[in-house]
């Protein structure tokens, strides 16, 4: 059976076995080829349903034979970069099957704010451009001295988030695989999705409870952080986009972190996203 999508209007409905069969082979794409944490990941604390990621996206369209045609459309935001994005996908012999549609912009909090490098660029930044945030994990509570970031820094950054929410959200949209795969939960903040509990309803452990991360309820702090094979495909994006270790490791001090080990799953895609807009923006003469 071919797995070409027939599209509705120039072939006959789907049949139920139709249907069946290509959720089959999605399924099985999943299982034989796809990697957990490469090609699909699940998020701590939101729940048991995968998140499709860009890298998935790409294999689901090659395995049903659809090809993107992407529309950017700038947003015109003051002092702020923004893009909205629409990607068309069609079949090889150019019929329409369905789109998808992104959006990305440095109003959004993990890009209009970075860590101060220091107490003295804290200090030396201007009142209205800077804060302390206040987030909790595990029952500690952490200050983060925090500073505006330059859009024009990460406009290409923006534009690959962009255009990588519209890609999913295409193939999602076109292959019927939101019962399969969420999409935009890797893209909130964990405070947003909580940090120890579920998303669905379910109640948090007390605050006074007791309870260690390592208890149950909880996800340990290890769950958070990116896997090895996620570390090593990080790095062989990053050489094959021009990107030194060195580059690297100034992004991660920009974004609080110590070190790649330390990098959340929920921030894996962005850095990625950041690598590639890093790498065009080499290739173009930017930096």
């Amino acid at each position: 059976m071919s797995t070409e999508i027939e599209v509705q209007g120039s072939a006959p409905p789907m049949t139920a076995v139709d249907i069946r069969a290509q959720v089959n082979r999605i399924q099985e794409v999943m299982k034989t080829v796809m990697q957990e944490g490469q090609h699909f990941g699940k998020i701590p604390g939101a729940g048991d349903k995968p998140t499709l990621l860009k890298a998935g996206a790409e294999k689901l369209m090659m395995t049903f034979r659809l090809a993107p045609e992407v529309e950017v459309e700038p947003l015109f935001l003051q002092d702020a970069i923004g893009y909205r994005v629409k990607v068309k996908l069609n079949t090889f012999d150019g019929r329409f099957v369905g789109s998808g549609v992104g959006e990305c912009s440095s109003l959004e909090e993990k890009y209009k704010w970075r860590a101060a490098v220091c107490d003295e660029e804290f200090e030396a930044t201007p009142v209205d451009q800077r804060r302390t945030k206040f987030s909790k994990k595990y029952g500690k509570v952490d200050k983060i001295k925090q500073v505006r970031t330059n859009p024009a820094d990460q406009a290409n950054t923006i534009l690959k988030m962009a255009k990588k929410r519209a890609l999913v959200d295409a193939t999602l949209t076109c292959l019927a695989a939101s019962d399969i795969f969420t999409q935009d939960i890797e893209d909130m903040d964990p405070e947003t999705l909580g940090n120890h509990g579920k998303t669905n309803g379910s109640a948090s452990p007390a605050k006074d409870s007791g309870a260690k991360p390592d208890q149950g309820a909880f996800h340990t702090p290890d769950d958070q952080y990116i896997s090895d094979p996620q570390r090593k495909r990080l790095f062989a994006i990053a050489r094959e986009n021009g990107v030194s270790n060195d580059e690297i490791k100034a992004h991660l001090s920009e974004l609080g972190i110590e070190s790649s080990n330390k990098l959340r799953k929920d921030q894996y895609e962005e850095f990625i996203a950041w690598i590639e807009g890093r790498g065009d923006a080499q290739e173009n003469g930017e930096v």
